[in-house]
């Protein structure tokens, strides 16, 4: 496994590797290189080309790669439009993606007031819970939801949280219905949040834009109000960020 990764990292630092080169690069006999070799393109990490006999990445390594350089895209393209809804919005702003049955925040940005939530760059919270997660939930396929969830009764995080997958199944028809969600407290009791999906230019949701603020600042009055400037956001978004 060690001399696999080795050979893994190899093709990080070169577009095309001979079986050669891979043995003195990990220091085994050709014979071990090229078994090495055969079991990386078995499983499409690497591809060799049938007349040079030269190897290259695989589709499964092009394709780990190009998820990544995907996440980054993402943050990268949602900062500076984050940054004008915290100026508008005067609250700390997220942006997130699912994780299984989990959000995970790839980006967040405080506000500069002294009372604000905190960022939660690098964060996990179960999805059911937060307003970004029922978003992220509420475009998918019923089944996959039940699939992400498979238990009647979901974990409360709150008193206020939802503990019904039958409620929340129904509460994602009226997110759906909205294009927003919210969130008073289910997921932190002194945290309220408005989320709205984000697309990418094949209309498909790969995202939520958030904002989370002290229950002092954010009622249920002002909530489809901020989710208005958060569709206008996400939809600056969406204009560049790749399908």
């Amino acid at each position: 496994m060690d001399n696999a990764l080795r050979l893994l990292r190899l093709f990080g630092r070169q577009k095309s590797v001979r079986v050669a080169e891979a043995g003195r690069e990990i220091g085994v006999a050709r014979s071990t290189a090229h078994r090495l070799m055969q079991m990386l393109q078995y499983h499409g990490f690497v591809s060799q080309d049938p007349e040079s006999k030269v190897y290259a990445a695989g589709p499964e390594l092009i394709g780990m790669a190009v998820s990544l350089v995907g996440g980054l895209d993402l943050r990268v393209v949602a900062r500076p439009i984050m940054e004008d809804m915290v100026r508008e919005l005067g609250e700390t702003a997220h942006i997130s993606v699912l994780r299984g049955s989990d959000i995970f925040f790839v980006e967040s940005i405080e506000t500069t007031r002294s009372l604000r939530v905190g960022a939660r760059t690098g964060m996990t919270l179960p999805a059911h819970g937060t307003a970004s997660g029922k978003v992220l939930l509420a475009w998918l396929d019923p089944d996959e939801v039940r699939r992400l969830l498979p238990h009647a009764k979901l974990a409360p995080l709150t008193d206020r949280t939802l503990t019904s997958r039958r409620d929340l199944e129904a509460h994602l028809v009226q997110v759906r219905e909205l294009g927003y969600a919210a969130n008073f407290g289910e997921s932190e009791d002194e945290v309220r949040s408005v989320a709205v999906p984000v697309r990418d230019t094949g209309g498909n949701v790969r995202a939520a834009l958030a904002i989370s603020a002290p229950p002092s600042r954010l009622d249920e009055a002002a909530v489809a109000g901020v989710a208005a400037v958060l569709k206008e956001g996400a939809a600056r978004i969406s204009t560049v960020l790749p399908a």
